[in-house]
């Protein structure tokens, strides 16, 4: 059976994902400094021990005590994105993961590793460090880019993913030295958005506001038999623009005649607003994106957790079907 360590845990993507695999294992430690992700973690997962601390705060003996032979782990993308400047190793969100890749050599149990990240990741400095950790530590690694919409869940959520393992010589799947951009087995057509949308909604509490409605130039809108949706980020509801879609129970031709009269006026005008009211415009509840992103049927967040900080908690985690999928490709 392995015994996991799970890094970044979050609100348990990782551990969501160990689950789904079926694999036989453990997480014998989840470690995040985020207090709130924690609480949602132990909520879910009351039998799994949580440590709230800074990732630098380990040392190479207590790991090497726990007798883990994986880890996974999500660290923080901020320092890879536009928003975050792209300041790669100079921002100091990266320090806890380049003391982790630094200590890598002294980790012999480790035998199996699992890494997510944005899309930007694999053209870093940070990158590099890590990839250059893999192979003095003797392990095979195999980079991909992947999206859920691969793998048949209508979402787009395009990220970085590396597996590496040793005491192996070779995959059972045709590795690239290139990042590969599909995983070897095939999948069917992402399902519909119908599937994941919630019957007991308070649509009042979801409905875009005048002051949103004023942009719904930018929205991306999304309806019940859709195949797709946007990537949904931690500023959800709180910015429009790059941040997730909308949905509206109207069909097409309503949307597009309604725009159409909405148009006619001054955007952002009050006509232009009252046009578009009727399409009753609303983002998606979190337990939607919880089920976008894969997580299992009985993962709840608790009560005192707010609805702004579940889209928040969310957007830093990860696809649990995409990650399940390849957690069975490591461990073949």
């Amino acid at each position: 059976m392995h015994r996991i360590l799970e890094l970044y845990s979050g609100i348990g993507g990782m551990h969501c994902a160990w689950k789904e695999s079926q694999l036989d294992g453990e997480i014998v430690l989840a470690i995040d400094i985020n207090t709130i992700a924690n609480e949602v973690y132990a909520y879910n997962f009351p039998e799994t021990t949580i440590s709230n601390r800074n990732i630098q705060s380990l040392t190479s003996k207590e790991i090497e005590n726990l007798d883990v032979n994986t880890v996974l782990m999500s660290p923080p993308c901020q320092p890879f994105t536009r928003n975050g400047k792209c300041l790669d190793e100079n921002d100091p969100r990266t320090n806890s993961f380049i003391y982790l890749i630094n200590l890598l050599i002294k980790l012999h149990k480790i035998e199996y590793i699992l890494m997510e990240n944005v899309k930007g990741f694999e053209s870093s400095t940070v990158r590099n460090l890590f990839i250059e950790s893999l192979k003095t530590c003797g392990f095979i690694y195999q980079e991909f880019l992947l999206c859920p919409s691969q793998v048949g869940v209508p979402n787009s959520r395009l990220r970085y993913y590396c597996i590496a393992r040793r005491h192996v010589s070779q995959w059972q799947f045709k590795t690239k030295e290139e990042i590969i951009k599909s995983l070897p087995h095939k999948y069917s057509l992402p399902y519909t958005l119908e599937d994941i949308l919630q019957k007991d909604i308070q649509h009042d509490m979801y409905l875009l506001n005048e002051k949103m409605l004023k942009r719904a130039n930018i929205l991306d809108i999304c309806y019940k038999h859709s195949r797709r949706s946007c990537c949904f980020t931690k500023a959800y509801t709180h910015y429009l623009e790059g941040t997730g879609s909308v949905y509206t129970n109207s069909n097409e031709d309503k949307v597009e005649k309604c725009y159409k009269i909405a148009n006619t006026f001054d955007v952002g005008s009050e006509k232009f607003v009252q046009s578009l009211k009727e399409l009753n415009l609303r983002f998606f509840t979190p337990s939607e994106v919880v089920r976008l992103m894969c997580f299992p049927q009985n993962y709840t967040f608790p009560e005192n957790v707010t609805i702004k900080q579940c889209y928040r908690l969310l957007g830093n985690s990860v696809n649990i079907k995409v990650i399940s999928e390849l957690l069975k490709i490591l461990f073949e």
